[in-house]
Formats: structure tokens, C-alpha cells, sequence
């Protein structure tokens, strides 16, 4: 599919990506056991992303946010629809996926730098091969000092810092993020939101983000996906017309403030503007 062009809120003429990842009308029923009824966990949901688009995606707790970015990991299975990644169908993870929980699972006796590896190392590539790339990844990130620290001499805004550069060393094409800086104090959460957003500009990777926070989703996102309680299903889409060098004085800014107010809104179900 070649680039198309559309017209941006301040009129200028804006390039128009091609999809990367569609999501298809993917539903989510967890089945009956002996002592539980089945659960409706996600009614379908459509959504198409196009490549290095930054989604947000929020909702109340158990809305099926998660679940939603297990399925397109293919570490969840689809009761219905499917994902497909640049039109090919995802059934199961893949390493043109990287993914990124709330808690950096980092192998506490491996170093930064043999942590951010290892993913080389059960893929079977030369560790050589890749150590360069690695190093200048945990540079972008501002680690290259801490190579040899282990996790455990590290902040928890470092750790996540490592487990960024971890999938980002692999070049994925779509980046899948759970709420990876809620366990974060508020300042290291700015931070972390201001590295993400610098590098996810600057290597054009495509990245669907999960959070509780609105402003969060805001100051992050191309497009804020709105979801219901459960079962979850796509309640509203809010375009973030904010440009893309973003820092945290936007938040100040009453355009920026209408926008969370509308997200707001729309997780309240009020349809009025």
C-alpha cells in the first residue's frame, strides 16, 4: 500500500502511514470451569494501527486491556477474529514483537548488558553479533555506565530503562507496553514518558500502550483508544493532534487539557461534548 497524505489540524499536508497491524474483530471468551461460569473477558474489537503510530489504550480496571495485548503478543489465543501484523496472521509471539510488562523481569544474577541479550541467546544469535547494537541502545537509554551492574544496584526507573533497550535491540516492528512505568514515583514516570516518547520518534517503531492514566495516554499517544467495563469493547477514539516533539510543559496547555477532559468523557460513557 503506498503513502497517502491527509491534511493536519493546523493545515498542513501530513503523510499518511500504511496499516501495520490490524486488529479484526477480536473477542475474548474465557470458558467455564467446575466452580465458575464462563466469562465474556472482550467483545470484538477493530482497530487498525499504521506503522510508527503511537496508540494509548485506557479503560477500568478489568476492562480487557490486557488481555487485548496478550492476544496481539500471541500469548493468549482469540475465541473469535484474528491479528494480523503487516497482513500476515499472528498465532503465536513473534520476534517482530516486542513486549514490555508493568515489572521489568530482569534476571537478577545476569548484568544489564547480558540481560538485554539474552533474548539474543534464545533466538541463537551470536551474542557478538549483537552486543554492538545493544550498547548503543542502552546508550540512547543513558545506561551505558552500567553495563556490568547488576539489577538489584539499579533504580526501578533503570530497570525499566534496561528492559526497554532489551526489546529495542531486536529492531521489532511494534512495540506492546503494559502500564511499564505504574509502579513508578511520578517524576521517574515523567521521565520515562519523555525517553519513550524521544525514542519511539526517533526509530519510527509502532507501539500500542496500555494504562490507567489519562494523562499519560495523552502526552503519549497519536490516538487515545477508549474501552469499556467488561466485557470490554472500543467505546471512543481520541486523535491527539499535538504534534510529536512533546515535553512535559504541554501538559499546561489547554488544548492538551481539553483532550484529557474528552477521554474523560468518553470512560465515562457521556456522549455530550
Amino acid at each position: 500500500m503506498g503513502t497517502m497524505a491527509r491534511v493536519g489540524g493546523s493545515g498542513e499536508i501530513q503523510p499518511v502511514s500504511p496499516i501495520a497491524m490490524k486488529i479484526d474483530g477480536v473477542a475474548k471468551v474465557y470458558g467455564a470451569t467446575a466452580t465458575t461460569p464462563a466469562v465474556r473477558a472482550l467483545e470484538p474489537v477493530h482497530l487498525d494501527v499504521r506503522q510508527g503510530e503511537f496508540i494509548s489504550c485506557v479503560g477500568p480496571s478489568g476492562c480487557g486491556k490486557t488481555t487485548l495485548l496478550n492476544i496481539v503478543a500471541g500469548l493468549v489465543p482469540a475465541t473469535r477474529g484474528q491479528v494480523l501484523l503487516e497482513g500476515t496472521p499472528l498465532n503465536e509471539p513473534s520476534r517482530d514483537i516486542g513486549v514490555m510488562f508493568q515489572s521489568p523481569v530482569l534476571l537478577p544474577w545476569r548484568t544489564v548488558e547480558k540481560n538485554v541479550l539474552l533474548p539474543g541467546e534464545i533466538y541463537g544469535r551470536d551474542p557478538e553479533e549483537i552486543r554492538e547494537k545493544a550498547r548503543a541502545v542502552l546508550e540512547t537509554v543513558g545506561l551505558a555506565e552500567f553495563l556490568t551492574a547488576l539489577p538489584g544496584q539499579l533504580s526501578g526507573g533503570m530497570q525499566q530503562r534496561v528492559a526497554l533497550a532489551r526489546v529495542l535491540t531486536y529492531d521489532p516492528k511494534m512495540l506492546l507496553m503494559d502500564e511499564p512505568f505504574g509502579a513508578l514515583d511520578e517524576f521517574t514516570r515523567e521521565a520515562m514518558n519523555l525517553e519513550l516518547k524521544r525514542i519511539a520518534n526517533q526509530s519510527n517503531v509502532t507501539v500500542l500502550f496500555v494504562t490507567h492514566n489519562i494523562a499519560e495516554a495523552v502526552f503519549l499517544a497519536d490516538r487515545v483508544v477508549v474501552m469499556s467495563p467488561r466485557p470490554g469493547r472500543v467505546t471512543g477514539v481520541v486523535n491527539v493532534d499535538l504534534g510529536r516533539g512533546r515535553d512535559i510543559e504541554l501538559m499546561h496547555d489547554p488544548k492538551f487539557v481539553d483532550l484529557t477532559f474528552d477521554v474523560r468523557r468518553k470512560l465515562k460513557g457521556d456522549s455530550h461534548e
